[in-house]
């Protein structure tokens, strides 16, 4: 009775946590423009824009169908000119905007859930990964900001076969794709003339991460101008790659990092920043939290001091009072939905978070049963005709 009473207690843990997916706690994210006109913050399926320049909430028309999200938000990214801005997440569903009008442009409809985002730099493709790994393309040479809404269709670009993709970035010279998995990978693709077509020409791996790759980055110099790749991972560790051989070249232990904040654990959920200002922007936050009386919640902090400089010793790093943030109170009562939030909110959201993270993106191991039975009870089996 006891060998056959297990079996049906592991189906059903199973098919809660199944049941769980639905509502997985979604991190706040941020992206800031690359001039720091605007500022956006996405926390559950709420995407929250606020215009610095005209120091005024943006709102966001959309006449795309379906209008605005209907599930969470997991990718948010404006483009390299600051011209276009795309959102995508869990309601399967990629919208581009334009980031002078803020009105929808285009939506384009994704297979499966999106993970990661990025826009070409001469803003005329958009690519998105779904948690599948793929990565798609669209193209949008015909779209222009004054137009209706334009439903466009993707084409797949490259996979990276079954493993969840968690960050994509351009090459600053725009010649590369690079993607990076939670198999610990990191891909360097061509990035072709005609991408429609897909992408077929590998440059490199970068290999050397013994965890899940969480984001990439470029850092450029004036005498090596298209870049060095970062790379930061759950192996607590940010490395530095030549993209062109995938040679390693540097690797820093960072540890778990928490940033002190007057006596604030602040952790953050997604940092962002501009290329001219030498803020760095940093948000906390997180929706869908389970049996919590604020079902979301987030917070917003600025540090300066990130300016260029020729020597490391001068740069002294602040955190801005909310007064002294651009936009000011105006601007985080905007993003946040308030202008101040309790501190202990955020002590359990970090923890949700962290917890949402680890079953995302660490692997798990299924015994043969339970991977049978999850393969019986998949809601996207494509039917034979």
């Amino acid at each position: 009775m006891l060998n056959e009473a297990n079996p049906k207690m592991e189906e059903k843990q199973i098919e809660e946590k199944e049941t769980n997916r639905n509502v997985e706690v979604a991190p706040a994210l941020i992206a800031v423009h690359p001039n720091q006109n605007s500022v956006a913050v996405a926390i559950g399926s709420d995407l929250r824009v606020y215009d610095l320049l005209g120091d005024c909430a943006v709102s966001l028309p959309d006449d795309s169908s379906p209008p605005f999200h209907k599930d969470s938000i997991r990718a948010i990214r404006y483009g390299a000119n600051g011209k276009l801005f795309v959102s995508a997440g869990d309601d399967k569903v990629v919208k581009i905007w334009s980031a002078e009008s803020w009105k929808c442009i285009s939506a384009v409809c994704s297979e499966k859930r999106v993970s990661a985002v990025a826009i070409s730099n001469d803003g005329q493709h958009v690519c998105f990964a779904d948690k599948f790994g793929v990565v798609w393309v669209v193209d949008l040479r015909d779209i222009n900001g004054n137009q209706a809404v334009v439903d466009k269709k993707a084409a797949p670009l490259l996979a990276h076969y079954c493993s969840i993709i968690t960050s994509l970035e351009f090459s600053p010279d725009g010649q590369f794709i690079i993607s990076a998995d939670r198999d610990f990978k990191i891909r360097v693709t061509v990035f072709p003339k005609g991408p429609l077509d897909g992408a077929h020409e590998i440059q490199s791996f970068c290999l050397g991460h013994t965890e899940f790759v969480s984001c990439l980055d470029f850092v450029c110099t004036v005498d090596y101008p298209q870049g060095y790749l970062v790379s930061g991972s759950g192996d607590s560790t940010v490395r530095l790659w030549d993209i062109i051989s995938g040679s390693l070249l540097d690797t820093c232990e960072v540890g778990a990092k928490v940033v002190s904040i007057k006596g604030e654990n602040f952790v953050p959920t997604n940092l962002g920043s501009s290329s001219s200002s030498g803020l760095l922007w940093m948000v906390t936050g997180a929706a869908n939290l389970p049996r919590f009386d604020h079902p979301s919640a987030s917070r917003v902090k600025v540090i300066s001091g990130f300016k260029k400089s020729s020597s490391p010793e001068a740069v002294e790093a602040n955190v801005l009072e909310d007064d002294d943030i651009p936009g000011g109170v105006k601007m985080l009562e905007k993003l946040q939905g308030s202008a101040s939030v309790e501190e202990k909110v955020f002590v359990t959201v970090a923890e949700a978070v962290k917890t949402a993270m680890c079953n995302l993106l660490i692997k798990k191991q299924y015994s043969v049963e339970k991977r049978e039975f999850r393969k019986s009870t998949r809601n996207d089996k494509k039917i034979k005709q």
